[in-house]
């Protein structure tokens, strides 16, 4: 199907720069000598992961129960969950455990680590479970050199469950925007994590894997010594927030939205867009770094940036395309380039803040080859 005949608003991959970025990747992960598991919840579609594994990943990473259980059915075994868990959940992972799923748990405290404990012995279940480390401040894990990573640990180890290593994500990445400044979180993320391993090897605890990665990190690491494997996952079809932290170029963005023209509000310079929030997600990353792009960046079929305008705004339903610096707009002369720009059902595509929420207002993706023709690739929903 050709993009002409898409119905809008419609999720775009462009293949041809989605194998780019992976290769890209896979290709650091080789020069610094580590494995390389994807974060899948960008995409949350086989076919993009099978890309991946094709180019050389070894077993996935998932932030939803749900993603494990659909990558599963489709063949790929070695799993990482990357959530902390909880009790609750016990009973489906146990099921994916039971069902031949190398399916690991992530703990970073020592209620979910007791209960793992408790619901392991209960059930004759040897699980494999990994500590998240907190190396920056941003959000879950135990600091490296935290009484309570040591606490963790024994109560998993002397009951009988697997410590299968340690992990980080040093989410605050996405807070810079110069290659220093990434290349000197890399490291911290990188020697954090290695600190953690060190202080469970001394303590007796065996501490095979050291899981380290964001996608900015990822990419700016010079040395990952010490660590087994990378976990990235917005790197596979970037956005307008990896473009302003400095990690891809307006070029590599793989994911768009394909909206069409549907009315004007031409003393406003306005053009009406059928794709709004619920398609390009309510995300609006971009407002808080150097340049900001609204709800998203309009292009041409072709992929090539209107510099100039932007999604200014976005109701349900509407989008807003305007002058990014509208100020400067007046009169009729604007209006009539507006019309006349951007005509009553012209279609465009629009790049996204914030490629893991835009992915999942949609059902699907349309996977648009060099040559414009596209297939229906499916994506996963649900927890």
């Amino acid at each position: 199907m050709k993009l002409d005949h898409i119905e809008t608003p419609a999720a775009l991959i462009d293949v041809a720069r989605m194998q780019k970025n992976i290769a890209r990747m896979q290709g650091q992960m080789n020069t610094l000598g580590v494995a390389f598991r994807p974060h899948v919840k960008t995409t949350k579609c086989i076919d993009v992961v099978r890309a991946q594994i094709a180019a050389g990943a070894r077993g996935i990473t998932v932030s939803t129960l749900k993603e494990a259980e659909a990558f599963f059915a489709a063949g790929v075994a070695d799993i990482l969950y990357a959530v902390s868990m909880v009790p609750a959940k016990l009973p489906r992972a146990l099921a994916l455990r039971r069902q031949g799923c190398d399916l690991k748990l992530v703990v970073d405290n020592p209620g979910a680590a007791s209960a793992i404990a408790a619901f392991g012995d209960q059930h004759g279940e040897t699980f494999e479970v990994w500590i998240e480390v907190d190396t920056d401040g941003h959000r879950s894990g135990i600091t490296p050199e935290q009484d309570t990573l040591l606490v963790v640990a024994r109560i998993l180890h002397e009951n009988g469950v697997k410590v299968g290593g340690v992990m980080t994500h040093a989410g605050s990445s996405y807070e810079l925007n110069t290659p220093e400044a990434l290349a000197a979180l890399a490291e911290q993320e990188r020697a954090g994590c290695v600190r953690a391993a060190q202080r469970l090897r001394e303590a007796g605890i065996a501490c095979p894997a050291v899981s380290v990665g964001s996608t900015p990190t990822a990419l700016a690491a010079a040395q990952l010594d010490g660590v087994t494997e990378v976990r990235a996952g917005v790197y596979v079809l970037f956005d307008l927030v990896m473009h302003n932290v400095g990690v891809c170029a307006l070029d590599d963005i793989a994911l768009s939205v394909l909206a069409t023209v549907i009315g004007h509000q031409a003393d406003k310079g306005w053009a009406i867009l059928d794709a709004g929030w619920m398609a390009l997600s309510r995300d609006r990353g971009t407002s808080k770094q150097a340049h900001d792009f609204g709800y998203g960046l309009p292009c041409l079929l072709n992929g090539t940036p209107l510099a100039g305008y932007v999604v200014s705004g976005a109701n349900q339903e509407h989008g807003i395309l305007s002058s990014a610096t509208p100020e400067t707009e007046s009169g009729a002369g604007f209006a009539d380039d507006i019309t006349q720009r951007f005509p009553l059902g012209m279609k465009l595509r629009i790049l996204p803040n914030h490629a893991c929420a835009t992915g999942a207002q949609f059902p699907e993706y349309h996977a648009v080859a060099p040559d414009g023709a596209s297939v229906e690739w499916r994506r996963f929903h649900g927890w």
